[in-house]
């Protein structure tokens, strides 16, 4: 059993890890089972990707396409170029994608223009907002995929409204979580922190990359306005997205508790996140994460597609209205912010799950 798996960004790294160290396990017991790891390089800041290997305990991939930035056309024509030329010197008996990046999208279309099943973990999950890139990616890639791996029960309940087949539904969790469990004991504190003199609960952090919210300055300055003055003086630590670093020297604001710092490792941002006062964000993955560590979290969004953490993490949907922002700083500092509830199958045992399935499809 070959399988050939793909990693492009961030937040495809954190869910490819257990899967690969779940393969690893069944191989050590015995399994027929193998992969083949490829980055497409749709991420390539070193803080953004190869740290990760190194921190997360993943092997160096065996094929870095190397395709890099670009418009999402340019970005997904060089990833289904090089894909393609994969599939072609090492045919595989399955390709397994993850999340909803470029590479997500695009590897799914190589592979099943290749006739080579596909396995999509993290299947199912919708925003409603198609002006998202990645909304565009989820709806593409679960219209053509094979095995479709759901994080919650809604994800698997939407799948089977559009007419995908239930019996190729599989709700095994979030891996996302898995790693965050497995990687708990071994989180860093930055090497910022005592310079910053941050102290737990103490301070904020914002991460920002939706195009709506910083690819236009005045939207952008304006957000980070009201985000600052609602901090009331806290330290800010804000972890720089690629996208938004040009954006920061077209601005002339300054203010004294916005500290913005590089990209940061997985071990180190999860320190950040577990000692914050709440997670400020535009992210989705982030969310899941200050959920299960029972963090508060203000998503800047209207819509999002993990509706779990909302209705029992700490996750609140406030947009970018002034109003709904100063809310819910002020509930916030009333300390009446709700309380991460206990989510199904998020329990550290989703890649398990997706392997032992996998396994059993392909046992001859």
């Amino acid at each position: 059993m070959r399988i050939t798996i793909v990693a492009g960004a961030r937040p495809n790294f954190m869910k490819i890890a257990p899967i690969i160290h779940e393969i690893e396990r069944q191989q050590e017991a015995g399994a027929s089972i193998s992969y083949r790891l490829i980055h497409t390089g749709q991420h390539y800041d070193s803080n953004l990707s190869a740290t990760f290997f190194e921190e997360l305990n993943i092997p160096v991939p065996h094929q870095n396409l190397e395709v890099h930035s670009g418009t999402q056309a340019e970005q997904t024509g060089g990833i289904m170029v090089g894909f393609e030329k994969e599939l072609e010197e090492n045919p595989p008996d399955l390709v397994l994608v993850v999340g909803d990046v470029t590479s997500t999208m695009a590897c799914t279309l190589v592979a099943k223009k290749a006739h080579v099943k596909v396995a999509h973990v993290e299947a199912g999950i919708r925003s409603g907002d198609r002006s998202m890139p990645e909304e565009i990616n989820r709806i593409v890639t679960d219209s053509i995929t094979d095995y479709f791996y759901t994080t919650s029960q809604q994800a698997s309940e939407h799948l089977q409204s559009i007419g995908t087949p239930k019996e190729q539904i599989h709700f095994v969790g979030n891996v996302m979580i898995d790693t965050l469990k497995n990687n708990l004991h071994r989180i860093k504190k930055p090497s910022f922190w005592e310079g910053l003199a941050l102290a737990a609960n103490e301070y904020y952090v914002l991460t920002l990359h939706r195009p709506s919210n910083v690819d236009a300055l005045e939207a952008f300055t304006s957000l980070l306005s009201h985000i600052l003055k609602n901090a009331n003086g806290a330290p800010v630590i804000f972890p720089v997205h690629p996208r938004t670093q040009k954006l920061l020297r077209d601005t002339s604001m300054s203010f004294k508790n916005l500290h913005c710092i590089e990209p940061q490792g997985y071990l180190h941002f999860i320190y950040l996140v577990k000692h914050a006062k709440a997670v400020l964000t535009d992210s989705g993955g982030i969310t899941e994460e200050a959920s299960i560590l029972n963090i508060p979290c203000l998503t800047f969004r209207d819509s999002t597609e993990r509706p779990e953490t909302i209705t029992q993490g700490t996750n609140t949907l406030v947009g970018t209205d002034p109003e709904a922002i100063d809310r819910a700083f002020r509930t916030l500092e009333a300390g009446q912010w709700k309380q991460t509830q206990p989510i199904e199958k998020w329990d550290g045992k989703a890649a398990q799950r997706i392997v032992t399935h996998i396994l059993q499809c392909y046992d001859h």
